[in-house]
């Protein structure tokens, strides 16, 4: 039998390719010969250093973390990513993780490779030396190196139960560029198209260019919506003016595109659905795009037209606040009301939030909705302090989007100084979900709004993570009972029994219970007589304008209807 260790010291010495050796965590283990030659460093340099640190200056951090995430025994493939040589500089190259699995199937080691013969610095001329598959002109993969790509990720989507969506665009009236301004005019600006392909492509994608002024995008993708994103980037990196010396050129594209498995089984009849597509949309008179089926065109043009005038409803304020009372159920006294958002569009009426907030959510608008939904909450409850009502406290979403965000403690610390509302009376709900992305960043945050003065409620308890160790470190104020656990309870001895175990685990917190969806007398009797502080739902009311709540309100308790 070889020698392992020695066969694999061999293969590393004699291979042309940079070959970085790392352990599970992204460590390096050891780097060969070319690895050295081609970016600069030493293997005394580089050893027990993480090798994120050669790619986070030029790529994301998720894309960085991505790298030594593995997925079975799959072979990550990237075609241009960027690293960092030893001067400091950006070098431009394709790379490939594999990673070498345990008898268990864990990853233990990961070979990073980059691909010698399509190494190129940033600093190098145009023209340099490109491996085969490769386009000259541009140094994107060419149609052959698109073909693998898309067998690939036909690959992955089927283990993985997602599809993939195949774009390809061509600039609109190309040719009147070329004869109009000279080939090196034409040739410059589809180098220009490349890199800004790249710039908009995620690093799971594919940019490749097929022939002339035609360029492709492969991307897997959830949901069809995914693919619209990427079509709208695409048109929008365009809208930028080129600048060829001179010259200044603006310029469209018409995309295709087609999505596997509806529109074909394989690369061939993908490329021709989305050729055909593409050619459609130039008759359309271009700068769009098209998918090959009619119904996803449908579809998608609804759905843009759906964010636009969500946009404008942002910009002139159509949304609007609904609130939804909260009950003792001992005396019937409001304790509180929740700010629930609706649409009040001016050509469809009031619209739910079931239609729109999943776009919204989508498409980021979601965190600006939320922030004025904060500011419009606090400036609400206020007015009505000062009108002379018992004060209450109103409870707000907060979108995992906010939550997120860097300055979500400054935007809430903005609406009530802007206010004047005491933090006492505002309740920022957050879902149990969001919190366990990163356990001690959440725990953080949510302390910043209790020292603060606000209150924290987890919503929709129980459908989620659930997990009784976590929930003791949150610094809440309040449990929610999702409508789930409430729905059935008279005639459901095991929804009870959760029912009551979540009312008991939140008297032990010393959290405030309070539970949705109550919409029948049975309900309210069960909360009631099982220690239930506060209940919300259609028993008591819907949720209903600001001047119905002030309303009721005035009244001070509300009995049933």
């Amino acid at each position: 039998m070889p020698d392992t260790e020695a066969l694999f010291e061999a293969m590393l010495s004699a291979t042309s390719d940079a070959v970085m050796v790392t352990d599970q965590s992204g460590k390096i283990a050891r780097v060969n010969g070319s690895f050295e030659k081609l970016t600069g460093y030493s293997s005394e340099q580089l050893a027990g250093e993480d090798a994120r640190d050669l790619f986070k200056d030029f790529n994301d951090d998720d894309f960085c973390d991505s790298l030594w995430a593995g997925d079975g025994d799959a072979v990550q493939q990237f075609d241009s990513v960027r690293s960092k040589n030893a001067d400091g500089k950006a070098q431009l190259h394709g790379l490939s993780m594999t990673p070498i699995l345990t008898e268990n199937g864990d990853p233990s080691q990961f070979l990073a490779v980059i691909l010698s013969d399509s190494f190129q610095s940033d600093a190098e001329s145009d023209g340099g030396t490109r491996r085969v598959g490769y386009d000259s002109l541009t140094g994107l993969p060419d149609r052959s190196l698109l073909n693998d790509r898309v067998d690939q990720a036909i690959l992955n989507a089927r283990r993985t139960d997602k599809s993939i969506a195949l774009l390809v665009m061509g600039i609109d009236k190309f040719t009147f560029i070329n004869d109009a301004l000279g080939f090196s005019v034409g040739d410059a600006m589809l180098k220009e198209m490349s890199e800004r392909l790249l710039e908009v492509i995620r690093q799971s994608d594919t940019a490749a260019r097929l022939d002339g002024d035609k360029f492709a995008v492969v991307t897997p993708i959830a949901a069809i919506d995914d693919s619209v994103i990427v079509a709208e980037k695409v048109l929008h990196a365009t809208e930028k003016i080129f600048k060829m010396g001179d010259e200044k050129v603006r310029i469209t594209m018409s995309i295709g595109i087609s999505i596997w498995p509806a529109d074909g089984e394989d690369f061939d009849v993908l490329l021709k659905d989305s050729l055909n597509a593409m050619q459609h949309a130039k008759g359309l008179g271009g700068n769009q795009y098209q998918f090959f089926a009619t119904d996803m065109n449908t579809k998608a043009k609804a759905r843009l037209d759906l964010e636009k005038r969500m946009r404008i409803a942002l910009e002139k304020e159509h949304y609007v606040l609904y609130y939804q009372p909260k009950v003792s159920p001992g005396n019937e006294k409001i304790k509180g009301c929740e700010a629930l958002v609706r649409w009040d569009d001016p050509e469809k009426g009031l619209i739910g939030p079931g239609l729109f907030i999943p776009v919204a959510e989508e498409t980021g608008m979601i965190q600006d909705i939320g922030n004025w939904v904060l500011r419009k909450a606090c400036f609400q409850n206020k007015d009505w302090q000062d009108k002379g009502y018992d004060p209450l406290r109103i409870a707000v979403n907060v979108s995992p989007h906010q939550f997120r965000s860097p300055d979500i403690y400054d935007r809430i610390v903005s609406a009530l100084n802007d206010s004047g509302l005491h933090p006492r009376w505002l309740e920022l709900e957050i879902t149990e979900s969001m919190l366990m992305d990163n356990i001690d960043e959440s725990i953080a945050k949510m302390q910043q709004m209790r020292d603060l003065g606000c209150g924290l409620a987890i919503d929709d308890f129980g459908t989620g993570y659930s997990s009784l160790s976590y929930l003791g470190r949150f610094p809440i104020t309040t449990l929610k009972i999702d409508r789930a656990f409430v729905h059935d309870v008279q005639e459901n001895e095991n929804t009870a029994e959760i029912a009551r175990a979540i009312i008991g685990l939140s008297k032990g917190l010393d959290l405030e219970i309070v539970a949705e969806g109550a919409e029948i007398i049975e309900h309210v009797d069960f909360l009631r007589d099982n220690g239930c502080d506060v209940i919300q739902g259609y028993f008591y009311s819907r949720p209903v304008t600001a001047f119905e709540m002030e309303e009721m309100l005035r009244q001070s308790s509300l009995m049933p209807a």
